[in-house]
C-alpha cells in the first residue's frame, strides 16, 4: 500500500490563502454595508434590524443610519444599512437602481426597514428578499418603499413591479398595502400633518404622539381604502411647509388620506407576518421628533415588542454625523462609502 506523507508546510500555505481571502471578503462586505457597533442594553436586545436604503429623492442613505443607530445605542437592537453602491467606484449612488449588495443580511434579521424606489435588482440579490418575506418576518415601509421596485432588465421578479398587472400593484400594493398613484398635496410646496385616525389615538405605535409633520406631501391612495390595512394617521395637507402652517381648506382634506398603516401579509401561501407602512419619510422629515417616535414605537410593534413601548423611550438623535439635506433629485452627495454616513 503506497504511504501518503503530510504535507505541513503545505497545510500551512493552504490556511494562509483561507485567511487572505476571508479578509478580503470582511473588507468587501464592510465597504457596502454599515453595521452599527455592539447594541447598547435595551428592549431590541437579541433582535437583528436589517434597514435597506435606495432611492433617489428622500435621501435614505442619510435617515436610514441615523435610524439605526437610535435603535442601536438607545434600544438596544443590532442594526445593519445597506446602500444603492456605484458599480465602478464603490461609492453611495442612489441612481443606481440595480445594485445593493449586502442583501443577505437578511438571512438573520428580524426585522426588514425598507425605503427604496423602482429598483431593477439581479435575481441574485432579489432572492434574498424573497426568501425573507417567504418566512413571513415583519417589513416596515417609508415613503417610496410602496413602489420599491420597477424591473425592466431583471425580469424574474417582474411581477414584484409597481405598475404590475399580473400581481396587481406588484410588491407595494401586494405586501405593503399600496403602490405609488401620485402627489395628492403640491410636492415641495405644501408640507404633510399626520393626525390620528379615529379611536386609533391609543394604538401602541401612536404611544406619546399626538401628530406628526414632515416637509414630504401628502400621496395618494386608492379610496375607499382596503379594510385590511388598519389606518392609524390621516395626512393634513397644509397651507405651506412649516410645522404650524393651516390644513388646506377644500376637497384636499376632505377626505384626509391615510398616511400609516398596519397590515398582515403572506407571501404565496406562506406564514404570515406584521408590516407598518407610512408614506411620510425624508431625511428632512427624520429631523421631527414625533417621526423619530413613530419609526422607534414602529420597530418595537414589529418585532412584537409593543409592551415596551412607552412614550419616554428616548428618540433623540445620536450627533453631529446626522446632516440631512433637502429631498429632491439628483441632490445626493457624491464621493461617500456608507462608513461615511
Amino acid at each position: 500500500m503506497r504511504s501518503i506523507q503530510h504535507d505541513a508546510s503545505r497545510d500551512g500555505i493552504v490556511e494562509d490563502r483561507i485567511k487572505a481571502v476571508r479578509t478580503v471578503l470582511l473588507l468587501c462586505l464592510a465597504a457596502v454595508l454599515l453595521p452599527c457597533a455592539s447594541a447598547a442594553k435595551g428592549p431590541g436586545e437579541g433582535k437583528h434590524v436589517v434597514l435597506v436604503s435606495g432611492d433617489e429623492e428622500y435621501r435614505s442613505e442619510q435617515m436610514l443610519p441615523e435610524l439605526a443607530r437610535i435603535l442601536n445605542q438607545r434600544h438596544g437592537f443590532k442594526t445593519t444599512v445597506l446602500f444603492a453602491i456605484d458599480r465602478t467606484d464603490g461609492t453611495v449612488n442612489p441612481n443606481q437602481n440595480d445594485n445593493i449588495p449586502g442583501l443577505e443580511a437578511l438571512a438573520t434579521a428580524d426585522l426588514m426597514i425598507l425605503m427604496t424606489r423602482w429598483r431593477d435588482l439581479p435575481d441574485d440579490q432579489s432572492a434574498h428578499i424573497e426568501r425573507y418575506i417567504k418566512s413571513g418576518k415583519p417589513i416596515i415601509a417609508i415613503r417610496t418603499a410602496t413602489h420599491p421596485f420597477m424591473f425592466k432588465k431583471n425580469l424574474t421578479y417582474a411581477k414584484w413591479s409597481s405598475n404590475s398587472k399580473e400581481w396587481d400593484g406588484g410588491f407595494g400594493r401586494q405586501i405593503l398595502g399600496e403602490t405609488w398613484i401620485s402627489h395628492h398635496g403640491a410636492h415641495a410646496k405644501q408640507a404633510t400633518r399626520g393626525i390620528p385616525a379615529p379611536g386609533k389615538e391609543k394604538h401602541r405605535i401612536l404611544t406619546g404622539i399626538t401628530s406628526v409633520w414632515g416637509p414630504t406631501d401628502v400621496y395618494t391612495v386608492r379610496l375607499p381604502f382596503p379594510p385590511e390595512n388598519d389606518v392609524l394617521l390621516l395626512g393634513q395637507v397644509l397651507t405651506g411647509m412649516n410645522p404650524t402652517d393651516p390644513p388646506l381648506e377644500g376637497p384636499k382634506n376632505t377626505p384626509m388620506m391615510p398616511v400609516a398603516w398596519t397590515r398582515t401579509y403572506s407571501y404565496e401561501g406562506g406564514p404570515k407576518g406584521r408590516v407598518f407602512t407610512t408614506t411620510m419619510g425624508s431625511a428632512m422629515d427624520f429631523q421631527d421628533a414625533a417621526f423619530r417616535r413613530l419609526m422607534v414605537n414602529a420597530t418595537l410593534w414589529a418585532t412584537g415588542l409593543e409592551k415596551k413601548i412607552t412614550p419616554k423611550l428616548n428618540v433623540d438623535l445620536t450627533g453631529a454625523k446626522f446632516q440631512p439635506t433637502m429631498f429632491g433629485f439628483n441632490k445626493f452627495t457624491k464621493g461617500l462609502k456608507p462608513t461615511d454616513y
